[in-house]
């Protein structure tokens, strides 16, 4: 069909299968992190996501996203149930692949999104009720965000803001909505040791080799934009974990798996907003912040704070998205990417008041929808799982089975 390049929709469907590897990576990564007796659970929540997202996505889920913009905060029906939506291109999106292509893309972003919240509830949430939350979140806030930063006429979009990859739309929304999730539920009853390292280190490795797809395949085209993303993705996760390793050995002395993995994520999050906006010498700066200030929020202000966020949500995602939103706002330079802008040191310090109010404007509306959808589903039903089932393991009461066959681990 005219206007579609073979090569270009090759590279978005290959991205698209990097980006879905990326929720069962996460699986993995969450699942080694929990005891032994919430692995399965933990692992659930994100093969949970992967299923009712996407049916989400097909019925009312890409339309509210990617619709005909209704005042700049939602889109309109008009793809309900994906119809009208085929192989020809979407010249408001990306005018040389299908869009249905283009479509399937961005529900892997939906999918991961969700799931990512999971980590700061881990191990006190009942089962049936997390169902409920993400579908009521995926529709009521990822879906809106998702709109104002990429939908045609979405009010962020129209303002400048920019979020390569879902800074705002990704990782502030889902760290945000972890945050608050974990504040309502409060702290679990008793906090136990990783179940399995190895596992969560190989679903980090699946999740940095995915975020290829994530921030690269954002280009939707095989251009210099595509492969300058790919680059500053790589750097950026790199020396974050140098910087989050050099964290560790001077406070702690040593250098943990669970530091390396955590400086892997915490660099992969920051550089999402800018990865087609940056050079790779500034995403030097990026991974390197980004290691320090999330080690510094986990380590030291969750513990002074004394808030529950399981899996460091908030920690890696929130801050990181929030400071790599910030760095775009710095770093951003139209020799990248013409169709960008420039940030402060390239003579345009506008664009970081520009991204703060995107920034600021994510975690509002997420903090307070998030609120809203936890207080009506635990005013039906009790959200939060007995102490006795804590106690047993949402394994064996939430699912009734075992992953290390009765073993303590």
């Amino acid at each position: 069909m005219s206007g579609i390049n073979g090569a270009d929709t090759v590279f978005v469907i290959m991205s698209t299968v990097l980006v879905m590897v990326m929720t069962p990576g996460l699986a993995l990564f969450y699942g080694g992190m929990v005891r032994g007796k919430n692995t399965l659970n933990s692992t659930l929540h994100s093969y949970s996501a992967l299923a009712i997202v996407s049916i989400q996505w097909v019925l009312i889920g890409y339309t509210l996203c990617f619709g005909k913009d209704i005042g700049g905060l939602i889109g309109s029906l008009n793809f309900v149930g994906l119809k009208g939506v085929g192989f020809a291109p979407n010249a408001d999106y990306a005018s040389t692949i299908p869009q249905q292509a283009f479509m399937l893309f961005q529900l892997m972003f939906a999918i991961i999104t969700t799931a990512v919240i999971s980590g700061s509830i881990a191990e006190r949430m009942k089962f049936k009720h997390w169902v409920i939350f993400l579908l009521l979140w995926t529709t009521l806030v990822y879906d809106p965000i998702a709109h104002w930063m990429w939908g045609s006429g979405g009010w962020l979009k129209n303002l400048g803001v920019l979020d390569f990859a879902g800074g705002n739309v990704v990782e502030i929304s889902s760290g945000i909505s972890g945050l608050v999730a974990a504040l309502m539920l409060g702290k679990r009853k008793s906090v136990g040791k990783p179940s399995s390292l190895p596992l969560t280190c190989l679903g980090a490795g699946l999740l940095w080799f995915g975020w290829y797809g994530f921030n690269a395949g954002s280009a939707l085209a095989v251009n210099n934009v595509a492969l300058n993303a790919f680059i500053t993705t790589n750097t950026s996760a790199a020396v974050s974990v140098v910087s989050w390793s050099a964290c560790e050995l001077i406070y702690r002395k040593k250098v943990t798996s669970l530091g390396v993995v955590s400086g892997i994520v915490a660099g992969l999050v920051a550089i999402t907003p800018g990865a087609g906006f940056i050079s790779p010498l500034a995403s030097i700066i990026v991974g390197l912040v980004a290691g320090i200030v999330c080690y510094i929020c986990i380590t030291f202000i969750k513990a002074k704070f004394g808030y529950d966020d399981a899996l460091d949500v908030f920690g890696c995602h929130g801050v990181g998205g929030i400071w790599g939103g910030i760095a775009t706002g710095i770093f951003a330079w139209k020799a990248v990417n013409s169709g960008g802008a420039n940030g402060l040191i390239h003579g345009n310090p506008k664009l970081i008041g520009i991204q703060v109010i995107g920034i600021l404007s994510s975690i509002i509306y997420a903090a307070v929808v998030t609120f809203i959808i936890i207080k009506a589903i635990n005013a039906v039903s009790s959200i939060r799982a007995s102490e006795r089932d804590e106690q047993i393991g949402l394994d064996i009461t939430e699912h009734g089975e075992e992953a290390y066959g009765g073993m303590e681990i």
